[in-house]
């Protein structure tokens, strides 16, 4: 409980490093590659894929090698299924910005699986806890909706204290907020049905991250991809 005033107490000190790291971060690209594929052999099953840029596939060269690609192929591999993948990825989006993109995934066939990943932009936006959690709720609301038979997936905001590529205390700071917004997003997808809150591994070893230190590299993904298949049901409700 402590933690929470000590971040906002401690922004005015943190401002100039904020500044200073937005100035000179490495920007790395989205991935190149197709933002849908076919993957597997089985009975059909639909993956959808909506977020940020871990869904973009920063800091992977090819998305089929980023966490979509590699969920996809994670996922036909242990439910023995033929996976139609689509990623709807936006770098920076925070979940305000995810809900413009609605219009977007709405006229897609509803899917067996989808898969959020969001969070990280509303830490370093300094989204408060209750505009996240509402914002949130009418994202996965609006999903549920339309794939109403699906497994929805709510990856965990990342533990921002291990990102290599943010000096300290700014880390440290972001870190205390990152666990802040999850404790709020695995509260919410407890309380709604056909929703899993998975969190995300971020290992402690820095060789797991692309060269920005921010985004997890092909590796990362693929361990990434191979637990988040492991945990959730081969069949939709």
């Amino acid at each position: 409980m402590l933690k929470r005033p000590l971040f906002w107490l401690s922004l005015p000190l943190l401002l100039p490093q904020g500044l200073w790291v937005k100035r000179t971060a490495q920007r790395l690209p989205p991935a190149a590659g197709p933002s849908a594929g076919v993957v597997g052999d089985g009975s059909l099953r639909r993956l959808l894929l909506i977020g940020d840029s871990i869904i973009a596939g920063v800091g992977v060269e090819q998305l089929s090698e980023a966490l979509p690609g590699q969920l996809a192929r994670a996922l036909a591999r242990k439910h023995a299924c033929q996976v139609h993948w689509q990623a709807l990825g936006s770098n920076g989006a925070t979940c305000a910005d995810l809900l413009t993109l609605l219009p977007q995934w709405q006229s897609l066939t509803p899917a067996d699986w989808v898969f959020v990943s969001v969070g990280v932009n509303d830490v370093t936006q300094l989204t408060s806890a209750r505009r996240w959690r509402a914002g949130l709720q009418m994202l996965l609301g609006a999903l549920a909706e339309h794939s109403p038979q699906a497994q929805i997936m709510l990856a965990g905001v990342p533990p921002m204290g291990r990102f290599p590529g943010l000096p300290m205390p700014l880390r440290q700071a972001f870190g205390w907020r990152a666990a802040r917004l999850d404790q709020v997003g695995q509260a919410l997808a407890s309380s709604l049905q056909g929703i899993v809150h998975l969190p995300t591994p971020v290992p402690e070893d820095p060789t797991a991250f692309a060269s920005d230190g921010y985004h997890p590299n092909a590796g990362a993904c693929r361990v990434w991809a191979e637990a988040v298949a492991a945990s959730v049901a081969a069949h939709h409700r």
